[in-house]
């Protein structure tokens, strides 16, 4: 066992204040309780026995619960990870997650500009003293995206006199400078790669419309150039896919070598058949982002339109929104489809899964995934699933349900209507991706996994 001095853990709720000028390395941390963040000693001891509980630091510049997979990531590995007696702290920008109770959460500061509708309003007269947050507000009203970047700074403030406290520290994907002056200080890092961001930067560009747009999509993507120097440079990634890992080698110029993959897992106890619910026998079920053009999402449309030629009766849930005036709302009216389609904003899991056990079939329709949540979310609950073969999603789906082209309109509409017309084969596919996920992705192995890089990058610190 690992002999440690002092306490570890920060009191739970922790927010950490940082001195808003450049250069500073000023930092202060705050809690809701008594106002003193508990001090901690490093580990020692030899780490190598793999029942060694580790202190681990884990990173997220964004951590949405209910918009993407990272909030998702981090709050199931971290909560994984504590329950095979590891000890972890969960460092997050804004949007925060939602945490296991036994997960401290360290809340750095950060503006969010980009999730202002007003962003010229959103300016403060307090800017003007704080030049990272003018730098923030900034870089979002000229069409940035600053949150990975500053969130490393803010990261290095936070752990300048404190990173002596963790066994290693866990990046979820900002990739920021931030990580190389860690590795600078002579910390373990460790960072995943959920897919290679070039990936929306090639279909955005291909999707935009005239040279301002393009000249928009490149300027929004001028965070890639600094992810893909720090992915290069680093010595231990772990890809939640071998998808993720080809692209990430090739992209980002990650050593081959240093690219570890570990699938994620699904939470199989939430995400489960519910006989309880009853099938709504025409329903089809999809999650979106709705105008981001890597999911997919009007090509799902238009396959909907067909399917609803051929099968009057059929409709279809939509975990998500449309926004207004955007790409799929007007296709949804341009094809006259929407007395069938009913959406579903910032659900419970709780309710999605309810809402999984009333669909007939599911449809992934991205056209890159670097795993697919969605879809083994789905499986899990014995939903019968057709997805495209983009990025990770055949090492998700593999022959427990149906695979089509990305980007292929028909073949999804084909997919559906077939499984909508056959009971026997929905009933067999969604046994067999209940048993494929609950064998294949656990969150107990995906942290099992991790730990085994956490360390092979402790040994290699020393």
């Amino acid at each position: 066992m690992v002999e440690r001095q002092g306490s570890r853990r920060l009191p739970a709720g922790t927010t950490f204040s940082l001195a808003e000028s450049a250069g500073s390395s000023a930092a202060s941390a705050t809690t809701g309780t008594d106002g003193a963040a508990t001090s901690r000693a490093s580990s020692s001891g030899t780490l190598d026995d793999p029942d060694d509980p580790l202190d681990v630091c884990l990173l997220s510049y964004r951590s949405d619960p209910y918009s993407g997979g990272q909030g998702v990531y981090v709050d199931q590995l971290s909560r994984a990870l504590v329950e095979r007696g590891h000890s972890v702290d969960v460092i997050s920008g804004k949007p925060y997650p939602d945490l296991d109770p036994r997960v401290d959460l360290v809340k750095l500061p950060g503006e969010n500009v980009v999730d202002e509708v007003d962003r010229l309003g959103a300016f403060e007269v307090s800017y003007l003293r704080e030049p990272r947050k003018l730098f923030e507000w900034a870089s979002v009203l000229t069409g940035g995206f600053p949150d990975p970047y500053t969130f490393g700074e803010r990261v290095v403030d936070y752990l300048d006199d404190r990173g002596d406290a963790y066994d290693v520290i866990h990046d979820n994907q900002s990739l920021s400078y931030g990580l190389l002056d860690l590795l600078e200080r002579d910390l373990p890092v460790v960072a995943t790669v959920h897919h290679p961001i070039t990936v929306d930067r090639e279909m955005d560009l291909a999707d935009a419309d005239g040279l301002t747009d393009r000249l928009l999509v490149r300027r929004w993507y001028a965070f890639l150039r600094m992810q893909r120097r720090v992915a290069s440079e680093l010595p231990h990634v772990v890809g939640v896919s071998e998808a993720t890992r080809e692209r990430t080698v090739a992209d980002f110029g990650a050593d081959p070598e240093a690219v570890s993959v570990v699938h994620n897992g699904v939470d199989t106890d939430q995400f489960r058949p519910r006989p309880d619910v009853a099938t709504v026998p025409e329903r089809v079920m999809t999650t979106v982002s709705a105008d981001v053009p890597i999911k997919g999402t009007r090509h799902l449309l238009s396959a909907f339109a067909t399917v609803r030629d051929r099968r009057p009766d059929a409709e279809l849930v939509v975990v998500g929104g449309f926004d207004d005036g955007g790409t799929a709302a007007n296709l949804v009216e341009d094809l006259g489809i929407g007395d069938a389609i009913e959406t579903h904003a910032e659900i419970s899991d709780e309710r999605m899964v309810e809402l999984y056990g009333s669909a007939a079939v599911a449809v992934v329709p991205s056209l890159f995934e670097g795993f697919g949540l969605p879809a083994a979310e789905a499986m899990a609950c014995g939903v019968p699933t057709v997805a495209t073969t983009g990025g990770a999603l055949p090492e998700v789906v593999g022959d427990a349900g149906r695979l089509v082209p990305p980007g292929d309109a028909a073949a999804i509409a084909d997919a559906v209507c077939d499984l909508l017309a056959e009971p026997t084969e929905r009933e067999r596919l969604g046994t067999a991706a209940r048993e494929r996920v609950c064998t294949a992705f656990d969150w107990d192995d995906a942290a099992r996994e991790t730990v085994a890089v956490y360390r092979e990058a402790i040994r290699a610190h020393r």
